[in-house]
């Protein structure tokens, strides 16, 4: 394994992903504040859209009706994922000139290591730059990279200059680099996370980096320790060339609210047939311990319940649980519903050994 401080990472994020691509489609919309998602008739939610669109204060996740509110002139359009998949794949393959250390965290991003490459001897910066260039000439789209020596920064870094950039930490920047770097810039800190650090007088890495190792574990647990290595610009994950899935879910929104809870059992049947149908992608040795049900009212706000169960792959089928728990969760507010979703958590093959390893001397 690489030394961090041998390491060569690069990030490669496209650029409002699936509206650019509908724009190379349809060079039309090239000037149009355009965006990927459902039709806000039926409920239908924002992907992506482009940066014409996010100026007007438009972006993913929100509403397609608020969207249109937010922006009249607004075009949205249905998402073409086998198209997008397609590119995604053309883009790795341009990759996979210069590495095969590759780690794709979406049909979007992906970190590559290329601390062992040849190509322009050794040179991350000039090979991004290449990869860059290739992407746009081949597939007339843009990516933003990143160079940095982890995956941490490299990720901050190819946000840096958004859309179609290009920015660099080298080794000897990281220092100085982290300590301005403002604490929400990490990834998993979030408004909550955000507004606790910012009670403890904490607003940027240089300010984290005060704090000692014991307040953040008492304050943040686990997550601690990994606040207290970042903020001073240390992150020793490698790149990982398979990811192992956590998770399988299924929801569906609405195009009317559901009030009762006949409402939602009449429309459970179908959500648990596709998750029993999706399932069938995992691998045969996948350790499932988790059922989870999400329900997200009508006024946005949200609720989730986990439960688990004997490990086993087939256990987990078993629709009335799976109804008793979405019933369960609605009653906690007993609002007009506009999504359903239904899910399992998978064991990690470590969790899943410190198990059976338990299991063994409980016996």
């Amino acid at each position: 394994m690489t030394s961090t401080k041998q390491r060569k990472i690069i990030h490669i994020d496209a650029d409002a992903f699936y509206a650019s691509v509908e724009v190379r489609e349809n060079p039309k919309l090239a000037l149009q504040p355009i965006a990927v998602g459902g039709e806000p008739s039926r409920r239908g939610v924002i992907a992506t859209c482009n940066y014409i669109a996010r100026k007007q204060g438009i972006h993913s996740a929100m509403a397609s009706s608020h969207a249109i509110r937010l922006c009249p002139d607004l075009i949205i359009v249905p998402p073409n994922f086998k198209l997008y998949k397609q590119v995604s794949a053309q883009i790795r393959d341009i990759m996979l000139r210069y590495t095969d250390v590759i780690e794709p965290l979406s049909l979007d991003e992906a970190y590559l290591d290329v601390t062992n490459t040849e190509h322009f001897n050794g040179s991350a910066t000039r090979i991004a730059e290449a990869i860059r260039e290739a992407v746009h000439k081949e597939l007339s789209i843009h990516v933003s990279a990143g160079v940095a020596p982890n995956k941490f920064l490299a990720k901050i870094a190819s946000d840096w200059e958004k859309p179609d950039g290009l920015f660099v930490i080298t080794p000897p920047q990281v220092e100085a680099f982290v300590l301005k770097l403002p604490v929400n810039k990490i990834n998993g800190v979030g408004k909550v996370t955000t507004q606790k650090l910012n009670n403890l007088g904490v607003h940027t890495c240089g300010d984290l980096q005060t704090v000692g190792l014991h307040t953040l574990s008492e304050k943040f647990g686990k997550y601690g320790t990994r606040l207290h290595e970042l903020s001073r610009g240390i992150d020793l994950r490698p790149v990982q060339t398979s990811r192992t899935r956590k998770s399988l879910s299924v929801e569906h929104t609405f195009s009317k609210d559901l009030y009762t809870e006949h409402d939602i059992e009449e429309k459970l049947p179908k959500l648990y047939q596709e998750l029993c149908d999706r399932s069938k992608r995992l691998e045969p040795d996948a350790k499932i311990n988790k059922r989870v049900v999400k329900v997200k009212f009508s006024d946005f706000t949200q609720t989730t319940l986990e439960e688990s169960f004997n490990i086993t792959t087939e256990t987990w089928k078993n629709q009335q649980e799976f109804t008793r728990m979405l019933l369960q969760a609605w009653r906690r507010s007993e609002k007009p519903v506009r999504l359903l979703g239904v899910g399992l958590r998978l064991l990690t093959p470590t969790e899943s050994t410190n198990l059976m390893q338990m299991d063994l001397f409980d016996t």
